[in-house]
């Protein structure tokens, strides 16, 4: 089974590229990000030509999380982070596909650092790890995925000297991090590539990509019955050097049917 998950950075305006690359990969269940379009802009026909059903939460010009699938039924679990009932983002959707309980995220970027968007980064992420350990304790196969707008080492970004302000970079960003895996969750792409360089965005301009001057933001969590059947995980990276693409490349996993190994 393989599972991805993709900040397409505008649904509609990536479309050709969204679909060339379902076309090309086929994963079977995938995360997205970034949609910038409504609810009743989705583009659900397109994406059932393919044989992906779908849900999506959007909202008009920015956010918006969707979850698609062609091995089965999505089964709406949640909608919309809680722990604050007044928050209008569409940053998260969550639904059991396929035996996995699939949560799919856009993390804020929050910068300017200092200020209320930080805070409400922080405010955020203490939210997603209070979620989180719900999650863990019910002893579900669970993935959580999607854009978190963190690196959270060093070797996760070209030039660590040049983030020391940013929002992405910040320590507290970080010490979230850490605290959310901390609990018991798995960096797949970490898992199996170890302390290799790996990144799944890069900027539009200097040519970032062709140097290779990337972030890694997008990440997937593994709970411990998912851990025991992750065979791979990668990045896609032929799709960022598409014509008119996103800046980031769709990331992946694969899992076994039963333990790994299996």
């Amino acid at each position: 089974m393989r599972i991805a998950t993709y900040n397409v950075n505008g649904i509609n305006g990536r479309l050709p590229v969204l679909l060339r690359w379902l076309d090309e990969t086929q994963p079977d269940v995938v995360c997205l990000q970034e949609l910038k379009a409504p609810d009743d802009k989705f583009p659900a026909a397109p994406l059932r030509d393919r044989g992906y059903q779908a849900i999506w939460h959007g909202q008009p010009r920015w956010n918006g999380v969707a979850i698609l699938s062609r091995v089965g039924e999505i089964q709406e679990t949640r909608r919309g982070l809680p722990g604050d009932p007044d928050d209008t983002h569409s940053r998260y959707i969550e639904a059991a596909v396929a035996g996995v309980l699939v949560g799919c995220l856009y993390l804020p970027n929050g910068n300017p650092r200092p200020g209320p968007k930080f805070d409400y980064k922080l405010r955020w992420f203490e939210r997603l790890a209070a979620h989180a350990r719900e999650l863990l304790d019910s002893g579900l196969p669970v993935a959580l995925m999607g854009d978190f707008n963190v690196m959270p080492i060093e070797l996760d970004v070209y030039a660590p000297e040049r983030w020391v302000d940013d929002a992405l970079f910040a320590p507290e960003v970080r010490a979230a991090w850490a605290r959310l895996v901390g609990q018991g969750w798995t960096d797949a792409l970490r898992a199996v590539h170890g302390d290799e360089v790996i990144y799944t965005f890069w900027k539009y301009w200097r040519n970032a990509f062709a140097r290779n001057s990337g972030l890694r933001i997008d990440h997937f969590l593994l709970s411990p019955p998912l851990r025991d059947r992750l065979r791979d995980s990668g990045v896609d990276l032929e799709a960022r050097s598409w014509d008119k693409t996103s800046d980031h490349a769709p990331v992946w996993i694969e899992l076994s049917d039963g333990k790994k190994g299996k």
